[in-house]
């Protein structure tokens, strides 16, 4: 079967930042590199080129505000894209806010800087570029529908810090209505969380929000845990239903995976299915532990699919991962479990 190449638009005037890129991600025969200058119209840029990922560099020679492009590219597309540069103040967080992801310019004389550089590219731009090409190529998914009554697992709880903005975006994009609800954990800081429950709403059949304190926990609607805010999944006689709280950090995060994954070990033990995805650091991995040691199902991204494969390895080397999977699998075997067990 022919493989759709991944088509990369860099929109910038600028040869030595184009050049940069394509050197980044030469040898990678997955993409196509297409160039365009920003002197012309985004929109039919877009419209003409039809690029899976576009982009940007942070500092172009106009000075023109990186805030401003990326206004224009959310209202022009819901195109994903990426930042690169040098990490001005609040690039980082400008970029995510408008959902995209950023990357740092490495440091030449630092060791393996280069070759993390171009290896943190390929990564996030393939990420970035999995919703795209999951419409051109629908991930097959069991067909057969299931009652809420007939679901092996009433819960599925997900955590992610880099890189997972994307790849909790294509598990989201690919899940059916019919799922128990959802729990998710991505690291981010206050006022990011909210639009962020906003993006993914608009590409789920499930309804997503952020949560808030005492928000019911049903099927077919998924919760994001709010920045500075820690998530517990709770449980009385009506069901599930999550406690939002504020709290010291948690392996120097709030919200924390770890203390998602503790609270639903304790409340639903074996009715749970734990993801933990893409990132920094070893938040959730004691959590997850807990999970499956209660019985609950639980799954971990592979290194192959993951931007960081730091809290997905810290999770399996601790025994907490029954089976590793690509991101762009994990949806699949989220919809198997719950019908199948």
């Amino acid at each position: 079967m022919r493989l759709h190449k991944i088509r990369v638009l860099i929109w910038d005037d600028s040869m030595p930042f184009q050049t940069a890129v394509r050197q980044a991600v030469r040898g990678d025969s997955s993409m196509e590199i297409l160039s365009a200058g920003r002197g012309g119209d985004l929109g039919q840029a877009l419209k003409s080129l039809l690029p899976d990922v576009v982009i940007f560099n942070e500092i172009p020679e106009d000075g023109e505000a990186l805030a401003g492009r990326l206004e224009r590219i959310r209202s022009a597309s819901s195109t994903p894209f990426l930042v690169i540069g040098p990490g001005k103040p609040g690039a980082a967080g400008t970029s995510r806010r408008y959902g995209g992801e950023f990357i740092r310019l490495p440091e030449l004389r630092s060791k393996g800087g280069l070759a993390s550089f171009c290896n943190e590219i390929c990564v996030k731009i393939k990420l970035a570029a999995r919703p795209a090409l999951s419409r051109r190529l629908p991930v097959p998914l069991p067909a057969k529908p299931a009652k809420s009554s007939a679901w092996h697992y009433h819960v599925v709880a997900i955590g992610a810090s880099t890189g997972g903005t994307e790849a909790t975006a294509q598990i989201m994009e690919q899940l059916p209505e019919e799922m128990p609800g959802v729990l998710i954990v991505q690291h981010m800081p206050p006022d990011f969380t909210k639009m962020y429950a906003e993006r993914l709403n608009r590409i789920s059949k499930l309804k997503v929000a952020e949560a808030k304190d005492g928000d019911r926990v049903e099927p077919g609607t998924a919760l994001v845990a709010a920045g500075g805010l820690h998530m517990y999944l709770k449980k009385d006689r009506g069901g599930y239903y999550v406690r939002c709280a504020k709290g010291e950090k948690v392996n120097g995060h709030c919200p924390s995976v770890g203390e998602l994954f503790d609270s639903a070990a304790k409340a639903a033990g074996p009715d749970a299915i734990g993801v933990i995805l893409t990132g920094m650091g070893r938040d959730g991995a004691e959590g997850l532990l807990h999970m499956r040691k209660a019985g609950a199902y639980t799954i971990g991204q592979d290194r192959e699919s993951s931007v960081v494969y730091g809290m997905p390895m810290a999770a399996y080397e601790a025994g907490a991962v029954i089976q590793q999977a690509s991101c762009a699998g994990i949806a699949g075997m989220l919809v198997r479990k719950v019908r199948e067990g």
